[in-house]
């Protein structure tokens, strides 16, 4: 029996994966196809490329400002990530620029978008960075990336959970991992016990954009306060990845599914590897006497 898993986007949350394929390998379970989305294709291209060990290291060891390190000004205008630096880390933790998918021994695949069209990439061979990348080019934080004649861009505007590319690789059981859930309108959930983003560049940015917007539209003093910038990108990308991942899964549901509850993880908190790990672990724990089933029927 073959089983696929498919991890899906959700940016800091997706640390969870890891805890998921341990908790997994625990049990004996090994997949035979490994599909992701943004963050679900790094992990998981990690794993198929026997690098997970190290990157769940050096995760549970990020700090906030080594996440702050991350990002810049950019004034080109394609992004707020450090390129170089994330290029570093991606060789490090996930593969070498010369690593193919077609060599690691597993059936892999990376969910990407054409920007032009619109159109669903499937990333099943070529150099794995190459297809990570694409992946998780999140417009706005990450500048897109041209193969092929293509620019691409990250896999969540369109398949968020990939079950689909998962049977279309032979998958007879699919095992999903959907991080978007329970995050709808929480970015939006004030919570005074939760420490403010240091991050400079998220910082200035947000009260640069508020200070404008305030010029610009007159309001009264005591009104309240706009959300600030990537409160409303997190909101917003939280919106459209639940409502795509709720339509397709609807159509092509997964045999298991694992739903980490981590809405008090922000978008870029990256830093919070801990704790995510730990959830996926127990996530595991949970659907495990389904899953036994499963496999013994």
């Amino acid at each position: 029996m073959k089983i696929g898993l498919a991890l899906g986007s959700g940016a800091a949350r997706g640390w969870s994966h890891i805890g998921v394929i341990n908790a997994l390998a625990a049990q004996g379970i090994m997949p035979d196809i490994v599909c992701g989305t943004s963050i679900g294709a790094l992990v998981g291209a990690s794993y198929v490329a026997n690098n997970l060990a190290g990157l769940e290291q050096w995760v549970r060891s990020l700090t906030r400002l080594e996440t702050a390190r991350f990002f810049e000004i950019n004034t080109s205008l394609n992004g707020f990530v450090n390129t170089e630096r994330l290029h570093n880390f991606l060789n490090c933790y996930v593969a070498s620029d010369e690593a193919l998918i077609e060599n690691t021994g597993k059936h892999y695949a990376a969910v990407t978008t054409a920007l032009e069209t619109g159109r669903e990439i499937w990333m099943t061979e070529g150099p794995i960075l190459e297809a990570v990348w694409a992946s998780i080019s999140l417009p706005g934080m990450f500048p897109a990336i041209r193969i092929n004649n293509r620019w691409l861009a990250d896999g969540g505007l369109v398949n968020p959970v990939p079950v689909s590319v998962c049977r279309a690789l032979g998958a007879e059981v699919v095992i999903a991992v959907n991080l978007n859930g329970d995050i709808v309108g929480k970015h939006f959930q004030k919570n005074n016990n939760v420490a403010k983003p240091v991050n400079p560049v998220i910082s200035k940015i947000t009260d640069l954009v508020s200070e404008y917007g305030l010029n610009v539209f007159s309001r009264d003093a005591n009104s309240p306060q706009p959300p600030g910038m990537f409160e409303s990108i997190a909101g917003s990308l939280n919106i459209m990845q639940d409502r795509i991942t709720k339509s397709r899964m609807a159509g092509d549901p997964p045999e298991i599914l694992i739903a980490p509850r981590l809405s008090h993880i922000g978008l870029l908190e990256f830093y919070r590897a801990e704790e995510a790990i730990r959830e996926g672990e127990q996530c595991v724990e949970r659907v495990m006497p389904q899953l036994e089933q499963l496999l013994q029927n």
